[in-house]
């Protein structure tokens, strides 16, 4: 009766391989650089598109879908028409829109990865030294991200910082209402590396 919400996360089964911590580090870094992105009035979603894809990119890789969707309230989890996409859409995005910000990589016939936050764009606000008010977007999920999955050497100090304090609005947000053993776990899971 709260609306509608779409969150996907990969968790390690076992111990992950080199190539499983590096595949998901590299979605990682999309998710980060897609979630701290910065961007003026009129933006369309094929726009910034490629900052999710690039770390993948710079190795050779790439997923064959889109990065968001629009999200509806009481509708559809798939509701445009605001998305990110390397497909051409002529719709900006507008402050208040709910936006999936879902990065991936999937291995053909061994595994898949996908790193899911909703987002929501921000009002436009002026920065230090800019000239002209940037939208971006505030982070609506609250859900770890798998650390063991994590390769942090390949994490830039910007990166480490967001994942980190991520983990501790998690954290703070949800941990008060978990019981005991819960909250342990969470608390552990959301450690900062």
């Amino acid at each position: 009766m709260d609306g509608t919400t779409d969150v996907t996360r990969t968790i390690a089964i076992g111990t992950p391989t080199s190539e499983y911590k590096d595949r998901f580090t590299r979605v990682l870094k999309g998710h980060i650089r897609l979630a701290t992105c910065r961007f003026p009035k009129d933006t369309t979603g094929i726009q910034l598109d490629i900052l999710a894809r690039h770390a993948l990119w710079q190795v050779g890789l790439d997923f064959d879908h889109g990065v968001g969707h629009g999200v509806g309230c009481y509708l559809s989890v798939h509701e445009g028409p605001q998305n990110i996409s390397k497909k051409m859409s002529e719709v900006a995005l507008k402050p208040g829109m709910i936006i999936s910000n879902e990065p991936a990589y999937y291995k053909t016939g061994a595994f898949g990865i996908r790193i899911e936050n909703l987002v929501t764009v921000t009002e436009p606000q002026a920065l230090p030294g800019g000239e002209q008010p940037m939208m971006g977007f505030e982070t609506l999920t609250l859900a770890p991200i798998d650390l063991k999955l994590v390769e942090p050497k390949l994490l830039n100090g910007k990166e480490i910082t967001w994942l980190n304090n991520y983990h501790k609005n998690v954290f703070e947000k949800i941990g008060g209402a978990l019981e005991d053993e819960v909250r342990t776990w969470l608390e552990q899971a959301t450690r900062p590396i």
